[in-house]
């Protein structure tokens, strides 16, 4: 590569030229940056976090659930097993509001059941202090 600097006036003299080679100037400039890109200090970027510690206490176990069907005709089964009458059904739901991390108390009322049967279970479960209890869906009742 070269550069061209001469006079452009209309004398009758030789014109002087001079010719200057860039090429060993770039040379020279390319060698000092690839240099300053080597040399330069890599700096190591750091977040000091701090963490809270692991937690040593066991994970929760899964909560104890007593599932209360009420069927059709009035009938009440606590965990699959008929009651013989509403006095088991309150001894039942005493039993659960002594334990101290009460258990769920999960209602599943057939379609067909009448309100005042939901109803009686759900006063009574109330009335003796049930803490946990849901109203939920059973898929063989419901369409």
């Amino acid at each position: 590569m070269g550069m061209n600097v001469g006079s452009s006036s209309g004398s009758d003299e030789p014109e002087t030229m001079l010719d200057v080679n860039t090429t060993p100037l770039i040379d020279v400039m390319l060698v000092l940056l690839v240099m300053l890109i080597i040399t330069i200090p890599i700096q190591l970027h750091s977040v000091n976090l701090d963490m809270p510690p692991p937690n040593k206490n066991t994970p929760p176990t899964e909560p104890i659930v007593h599932e209360v069907a009420i069927d059709f005709d009035g009938t009440v089964l606590w965990d699959g097993v008929a009651l013989p009458s509403h006095a088991a059904l309150e001894s039942k739901l005493s039993e659960v509001v002594a334990i101290p991390d009460q258990p769920e108390v999960h209602i599943k009322p057939n379609k067909l059941a009448e309100y005042g049967y939901v109803a009686t279970v759900m006063a009574s479960a109330q009335r003796l202090g049930v803490k946990k209890m849901a109203m939920v869906g059973n898929e063989q009742f419901i369409n």
